[in-house]
């Protein structure tokens, strides 16, 4: 038998191998940052209709309020992996003019949402050049809830990163009739003609304004539908349905739909 002194020079000779070995595994794990997505075809704009929060909550037995309060810390989440991809809008469908018809104690905590989820994330948002829209009436948004945004916008107006526009108290239907009624009005004003109505020029009528045109639409929780969102904006947008509920969507489900966008032929009506 080997003595000890014999022993101890091929115990240090399979302990540097081994540290070898452990230190070279460090070096070339994949780190949680790398994007498994193609960056040379990211989506400029992507909307998500965050739907499920409710039924998340009445599967684990919750309030459905717990999960309006898990699908709002979900926002940050994907809103970082929307940054890291280099995503220029990633619009959010926050609350629909439809969704006023709900118990007056669920729209009163959405509503209370802003003023909890912008103190929290203001600072990271602002350290990742993010920069906050609303898009939606500011008409019936009680006041806290305008300060709340008006704040973060405030805050990031300066931010040249990826805009995070959250639609308040928005509706397709109303968007367009709001347009066509300005439009109508510069008309009667002397400020338009009739033939100066276009697509191009029409789109300046609307929320979306200035915002590039939408090339990735997300909704959550297995719903097949669009809900009376950006009609206009849809017009050429791939649409992409998940059956996960918005407080589990995660960044790897996010990947998962710009893989699916990155792989489809946008012809725009051409061969």
């Amino acid at each position: 038998m080997a003595s000890g002194k014999g022993l101890l020079p091929l115990i240090n000779v399979w302990g540097s191998l081994n540290m070898h070995r452990l230190f070279g595994w460090f070096r070339n794990k994949p780190q949680e940052h790398e994007i498994p997505v193609n960056l040379e075809n990211i989506p400029k704009h992507v909307a998500i209709i965050m739907d499920g929060n409710g039924r998340w909550a009445n599967r684990k037995g919750l309030p459905r309020l717990a999960g309006h309060r898990a699908g709002m810390k979900n926002v940050k989440t994907i809103t970082m992996a929307a940054n890291r991809l280099g995503i220029e809008v990633l619009t959010l469908y926050a609350f629909s003019t439809e969704n006023w018809k709900r118990p007056q104690e669920e729209v009163d905590f959405l509503m209370s949402l802003p003023s909890e989820f912008f103190p929290m994330q203001i600072d990271e948002l602002k350290a990742n050049n993010v920069k906050i829209r609303m898009m939606g009436d500011r008409e019936g948004i009680p006041e806290y809830t305008k300060r709340s945004i008006d704040s973060a916008i405030e805050d990031t107006k300066y931010n040249t990163g990826l805009i995070l526009n959250f639609a308040v108290n928005y509706g397709g239907r109303q968007e367009l009739l709001s347009g066509i009624r300005q439009f109508a009005n510069d008309i009667v004003l002397g400020h338009r003609t009739i033939d100066e109505l276009t697509e191009n020029t029409f789109d300046q009528y609307l929320k979306s304004d200035g915002l590039p045109n939408l090339d990735l639409l997300i909704r959550t929780s297995g719903e097949i539908r669009i809900s009376n969102f950006m009609l206009w904006q849809l017009a050429y947008t791939e649409l992409w349905f998940t059956d996960v509920f918005w407080p589990e969507f995660s960044q790897a489900h996010f990947y998962e739909a710009i893989r699916s966008y990155q792989g489809r032929a946008r012809r725009y009506g051409k061969l």
